[in-house]
């Protein structure tokens, strides 16, 4: 088959991210393989897609380490492609780290690609439903934490009465940026950190969960399932260090092996209906305790970390849907909706 992947910048330093263990399954499957950025789509007058993409020689094996080096190295081949010649794109964009006239752009552009054909993971209809943490709250109650979501500082302290220890962080953003644990019993910087959150929107008030002490659970879902290969689930857990409530790596968060719950289990089950009627293909699930922290459809990372911890490459079962939907869709194109396809 032949697939793109639509990251934010082309030169990332991150040799182990999960887009680029992906990518370096595809090739080592014989795949035709491109990688591009936001800022290199575009409309042709022909009325085509396009992009400036690079890609590396086939025919020898690849870790994301090495792809990665390749890509960057005098080897890689750099020129225009098609969209409209892809059987997949993959978009692995995170519109929330983007310069704001690029946030969009892998969606808008993969709206346009599936009305020409291509398969496009995850759905770009479901991914522009995904665009803040208000996406949490179309999940049934039982999964999310109470929260409330405002502009206003004396809703948000009524809020912090009702709970006693509440989260504050931005409705836009990841990483672990501008999060804050508030306690009734400490409140003497409440305003400022409020004006902090506030100053680029809504913030987003939550019930803390005691749970979340000990870390959260990244847990993968492939078409809204646990992600399984050779009987191991593609997950791990994130601790915070210290006393920072922030348990994102970025932010300082140390790894460990995950224990997945029942509990956990049920929750992604009650999640999968929502994820699959989205066309959301890979997920990851941010979880503490029974509850949902965070839903990660645009780029979910940790894949190597999993495979550190479990010791199998989970890289593997991805690409081996995505060869199973290509086949699937040269059968029945025209047929099917590209968000039933990316579901099958």
């Amino acid at each position: 088959m032949k697939i793109a992947f639509v990251v934010n910048v082309m030169d990332s330093d991150e040799s182990g991210a999960t887009t680029y263990r992906l990518a370096a399954e595809c090739v080592n499957r014989g795949h035709e393989t491109w990688i591009l950025s936001t800022g290199s789509l575009a409309y042709n007058p022909e009325d085509t897609l396009g992009g400036n993409a690079r890609t590396v020689p086939g025919g020898r094996s690849y870790t994301s380490r090495t792809f990665l080096q390749a890509l960057r190295g005098k080897q890689a081949a750099e020129g225009p492609i098609t969209l409209d010649d892809l059987d997949v794109l993959f978009l692995r964009s995170n519109p929330s780290v983007q310069r704001p006239w690029a946030q969009f752009s892998g969606i808008h552009f993969g709206r346009l690609a599936t009305r020409r054909g291509v398969l496009v993971v995850n759905d770009p209809d479901g991914l522009a439903r995904a665009t803040n943490k208000l996406y949490l709250q179309n999940f049934p109650g039982p999964v999310r934490p109470r929260t409330l979501v405002t502009r206003q500082a004396q809703r948000i302290e009524e809020f912090l009465d009702e709970q006693e220890t509440i989260i504050l962080k931005p409705l836009q953003g990841s990483g672990g940026k501008g999060v804050f644990l508030v306690r009734r019993s400490d409140r003497r910087n409440l305003d400022d950190i409020i004006n902090a959150v506030s100053r680029d929107g809504y913030v987003v008030a939550q019930e803390y969960l005691p749970a979340a002490a000990q870390g959260d659970t990244r847990l993968f879902l492939l078409n809204g399932s646990p992600l399984r290969w050779r009987g191991k689930l593609a997950a791990f857990r994130r601790v915070g260090t210290g006393a920072d409530v922030r348990s994102n790596i970025g932010a300082g968060g140390k790894l460990r092996r995950a224990r997945v719950t029942d509990e956990m289990l049920a929750l992604a089950d009650m999640v999968r209906p929502r994820l699959v009627a989205d066309g959301m293909f890979l997920v990851g699930l941010d979880i503490a305790g029974d509850k949902l922290m965070e839903i990660n459809v645009f780029n979910p990372g940790g894949l190597g970390s999993a495979r550190m911890f479990e010791k199998v490459d989970f890289a593997r079962p991805v690409i081996e849907a995505l060869e199973r939907k290509v086949s699937h869709a040269r059968l029945y194109r025209g047929d099917l909706q590209n968000a039933k396809l990316a579901t099958l």
